[in-house]
């Protein structure tokens, strides 16, 4: 539950969500607060993901998917008609479970976002790329490279490089799915360090299955299975003082 002196950035009511006849979402609720770090957890195909998607409306793309219920933004619910996908997706940047750099330039890929948004000044670029590399921790390592491969980076960098990509259009909302399920634990450690700082400027959600990552690095953890919320409060009530048994024995290990 919100604190008083939370702001609501998103709030969900009501959310059910269909694959043709299978139920993955059953009557989501939650209010998601401004520029904290709320983390999903819960064990494979309990609708973290989806509900992941729900809130940039990525689901869309699916056949078969319906949806019902509201997700509300700053007041407005994203599903009504006549909202624009395109706007909605500015404001709410994603990095995927696998870093996904296009197979361009560091520069190139920071700068793919504003171009599409009709940046067209070298100047304006430059300074884009710089601050959005220096907003993802990693300037200082490809500063006298920009011109090299995104590729060529290592998987940590390239996931950092995604987490800059995404920031470069200036979005309010970060999602992340699982961002750090295939990095090393150093890289681990520096995304972890990156989503603390970023909470300063974005609202950040993550999925993870790891539950030592959702105690260091989030405000808010929301408990999800089979579809289900079971309980959303803050980190350290949920890790050390839990309503629900089945929570406890979640996040104990007891089943998972």
């Amino acid at each position: 539950m919100l604190s008083e002196k939370e702001t609501v950035k998103i709030d969900i009511s009501d959310l059910s969500l269909f694959y043709g006849k299978k139920q993955a979402l059953n009557n989501i609720s939650m209010r998601i607060p401004e520029k904290r770090v709320t983390a999903f957890i819960g064990p494979s195909g309990c609708g973290k993901s989806t509900l992941l998607r729900s809130i940039n409306r990525m689901n869309d793309l699916i056949d078969g998917v319906s949806i019902s219920g509201k997700v509300v933004l700053d007041n407005v619910n994203i599903y009504d008609n006549g909202i624009n996908i395109v706007n909605l997706r500015k404001r709410i940047g994603m990095v995927f479970q696998k870093s996904n750099p296009f197979p361009k330039s560091i520069y190139d890929n920071v700068a793919y976002g504003p171009r599409i948004n009709g940046v067209k000044n070298k100047a304006e670029l430059d300074e884009i790329v710089e601050n959005s590399l220096q907003g993802g921790a990693l300037w200082d390592e490809v500063k006298d490279r920009l011109d090299s491969s995104a590729l060529s980076l290592s998987g940590g960098q390239q996931q950092r490089l995604c987490i800059a990509r995404a920031i470069a259009v200036n979005p309010e909302i970060l999602l992340m799915d699982e961002p750090c399920s295939a990095l090393d634990p150093i890289s681990t450690d520096k995304i972890e360090d990156l989503i603390i700082q970023l909470k300063e400027k974005y609202s950040i959600i993550i999925v993870t299955h790891n539950m030592q990552q959702a105690g260091r690095v989030s405000d808010y953890t929301a408990f999800f299975y089979i579809g289900e919320l079971i309980e959303y409060d803050k980190t350290r009530k949920i890790f050390t003082d839990p309503n629900v048994k089945q929570t406890e024995d979640y996040i104990t290990g007891r089943f998972g």
